[in-house]
């Protein structure tokens, strides 16, 4: 049977009118206090979008007591229905779907290439959101046949809940975020970064659209030092929900709730006869997707010594085939990297290879002379002590490194304090299954890579994070679980 025909790429909105960039509080859009703005800036050309309302503490305060005051008991939030809020959950969805291409449109202008936009995060997001809804009417205790009494739990919403979101993928962020909180019956104060505010204020105007009462979803645009810090230190919030870098995380206290932090690799045990291509196409992906701006990225390839010059030779012509530009524009395949900090920091990860004895095969430098653009680039000969090997690049860089042993190859993947995500590519099943095991990751994809899904739980092991977004798991994790118990008197008949 021949495979289904894929739907066709529309191509993206002309001249797009960015109409949202004020703080969304109790359904209502507001200035900053200080008056403040700061700009959002396209990474392609370096120009400026729009500039943006800037949240600071005093705004988050009037976040927060708009969330606290939408979640009093009697208000009509707390009181509706759960099937209900798993209506407006759709309803949020079915807009999304109606303003599909507007909302490609803006995630490319400063987060990645229109066709994955259109194709994947947005389409994505909205699958994600109608799951979190289908658990509204779903979430529900046991009851318990303890000694001598009637026992019952309850899954209880948390309250309110503080969610700052990352600059990769800030759609998705959003929807994940917002989605299980909601589902469970909280209140959200979210945070975009401040690299890709856009589309969390159009979703603030969707959410107002579809119904939902005011002070339920607020969305306070801002910097991570200020506006971030003024979320997870703020003792009327009862969760925060935070993903970014292991350099930000530690300066947001003991009150988080869900991290999810990085470091993953990949590890590839085949022989030329088998699969290679694959192998090389899946590692390839996992490192190149979204200009290596993702946190499940497989910035470490160990490849099996029998098959590695193969291996390498594959690789480096995978990355040759890539059309650098506007993301906007039809044909590309890499977009820049999201910033200038960025930028500069791929690029001096990239000379530290060069200098620590790695072999560049191609690559390795800055791509045009404007826009934030870093060559396709692939290091072979990397060993473990580089700072390629050890640091997160977050960029289109790829190291390939050897092995001899699986002993030695285990050891190796797990020495580091991450573990979000791992890759095995093998034909051999009993090696996957021990390798699997082996390695300390919170996901491991065998002879695949990037397969995530709203269904099952992701998140990370040691530094890579607390607690679990997707999922069942990652619903409960927005609830509280009380045991109620109840003396039955025993009456003699």
């Amino acid at each position: 049977m021949s495979s289904p025909a894929q739907p066709e790429v529309p191509a993206p909105l002309d001249n797009l009118k960015i109409q949202h960039t004020k703080i969304f509080i109790n359904n209502e859009w507001h200035d900053s206090v200080s008056h403040e703005k700061f700009p959002v800036i396209n990474p392609a050309t370096e120009e400026v979008i729009c500039h943006v309302e800037e949240g600071d503490k005093a705004d988050v305060d009037k976040a927060v007591k708009a969330a606290r005051q939408a979640f009093q008991i009697g208000s009509p939030w707390r009181t509706m229905d759960a099937s209900e809020r798993g209506r407006l959950l759709n309803k949020l969805a079915d807009l999304m779907e109606r303003d599909h291409l507007l909302l490609a449109t803006m995630e490319s202008m400063n987060a990645g290439i229109f066709t994955h936009a259109y194709m994947l995060d947005t389409e994505v997001s909205i699958k994600a959101l109608k799951y979190f809804a289908g658990w509204a009417d779903k979430i529900h205790g046991q009851t318990i046949p303890s000694d001598g009494d009637f026992t019952y739990t309850r899954r209880e919403h948390i309250g309110v809940c503080g969610q700052i979101i990352p600059w990769n993928g800030p759609l998705v962020s959003f929807i994940w975020k917002i989605g299980p909180a909601l589902s469970c019956g909280n209140t959200v104060i979210v945070k975009p970064a401040e690299q890709t505010p856009l589309t969390a204020l159009h979703m603030a105007s969707l959410i107002k659209e579809a119904g939902f009462p005011p002070g339920v979803v607020n969305v306070v645009p801002g910097y991570g030092p200020t506006a971030g810090a003024a979320i997870s230190s703020h003792m009327d919030i009862d969760k925060v929900s935070f993903t970014g870098s292991t350099e930000v995380g530690p300066f947001f206290g003991t009150n988080i709730i869900v991290c999810v932090f990085f470091r993953k690799y990949f590890f590839s045990h085949v022989n030329v006869s088998f699969a290679v291509d694959s192998a090389v196409e899946f590692a390839h992906q996992g490192v190149f997707f979204h200009q290596g701006q993702i946190c499940v990225a497989a910035s470490r390839l160990f490849v099996e010594e029998s098959i590695y010059d193969e291996f390498v030779r594959r690789s480096v012509e995978r990355a040759k085939k890539y059309v650098l530009g506007n993301p906007l524009d039809s044909g590309m395949s890499q977009g820049p990297q999201i910033d200038k900090e960025q930028h500069v920091k791929i690029l001096d990860l990239i000379e530290s290879g060069k200098k620590e004895g790695a072999k560049l095969e191609c690559g390795g430098g800055r791509w045009g002379n404007k826009g934030f653009f870093v060559q396709p680039t692939v290091f072979s000969n990397v060993t473990d002590e580089m700072r390629i090997a050890k640091e997160e690049i977050f960029g289109p860089v790829q190291q390939i490194m050897k092995f001899k042993s699986i002993d030695e190859v285990i050891k190796r993947a797990n020495n580091t304090p991450y573990g979000l995500a791992a890759g095995v590519f093998t034909k051999d099943l009993d090696r996957a299954i021990t390798v699997s095991s082996a390695l300390q990751a919170g996901t491991v994809w065998v002879n695949c890579y990037l397969a995530l899904s709203v269904q099952c739980p992701f998140g990370g092991f040691k530094m890579s994070g607390n607690g679990r977004e997707m999922g069942e798991q990652g619903v409960y994790e927005y609830t509280e679980l009380k045991t109620v118990a109840m003396k039955i008197s025993q009456k003699n008949s």
